[in-house]
């Protein structure tokens, strides 16, 4: 039964700049490039390692892939973050200037860049939950991405691969299958088994904090 790493990339200029990111394609900071270094200290043997095609999600795959000698990536488009429609490029504080009242404002939603909650956009959804008319919905975003996963699958009948790709497609995953909405980090990561069609959570790791040198290193068949 085959297991996918779902990880989001290493830190953009946009992340660091806190800006909304969607499908814009800014590149990794040299800290992005550092933090994807360090993540591949807790990685193990895959069997293959696919990315979004977005630089920041292929670039951060090609450290890894380099590092723990698995190759060559393979890029899939399909794998890319949510579209963020008109808030593409724009801080929180532009969005709340520009459009008041549809960003949330408790603890869990005070996140820059592509760390979207899965709401749905527009007037029906509940005050503090808007989205623009451009914004990619969860039905969309899921369409695309659990198309390419089913054929990462079963091109891979067993075995474990890594799949590169943004907080928003994570999230995205993540909603559907029941878990509440946990922040996940630059290099942070969700496990999924699958079972023919069915994908069943397995564990969030952060493997920034693994790749420390006093952090247990993840095996193939640790988990």
């Amino acid at each position: 039964m085959p297991r996918l790493l779902l990880v989001r990339h290493g830190e953009s200029e946009w992340n660091a700049a806190g800006r909304w990111q969607g499908q814009a394609d800014p590149p990794l900071t040299d800290t992005g490039r550092s933090q994807a270094m360090r993540a591949a200290r807790a990685l193990g043997a895959v069997d293959a390692i696919v990315a979004s095609d977005l630089q920041r999600a292929r670039d951060t795959a090609e450290i890894l892939a380099a590092a723990i000698g698995i190759g060559p990536v393979v890029v899939d488009p399909r794998l890319r973050e949510r579209h963020a429609g008109e808030w593409s490029g724009l801080t929180r504080a532009d969005i709340h200037a520009e459009w008041p009242g549809y960003l949330a404002d408790d603890p869990l939603h005070r996140e820059a860049a592509e760390d979207e909650t899965t709401a749905g956009a527009g007037e029906s959804a509940p005050p503090g939950e808007r989205r623009p008319p451009g914004w990619e919905p969860d039905e969309q975003l899921l369409e695309r991405v659990l198309a390419a996963l089913a054929e990462l699958t079963t091109a891979l009948p067993s075995g474990d691969a890594l799949v590169v790709t943004h907080g928003g497609v994570i999230y995205a995953i993540e909603h559907a299958l029941g878990a509440t909405h946990q922040r996940v980090p630059n290099l942070g990561a969700r496990w999924l088994d699958v079972d023919g069609s069915r994908l069943t959570l397995g564990e969030r790791l952060e493997l920034l904090e693994l790749g420390e040198p006093t952090g247990a290193r993840l095996d193939h068949d640790a988990i």
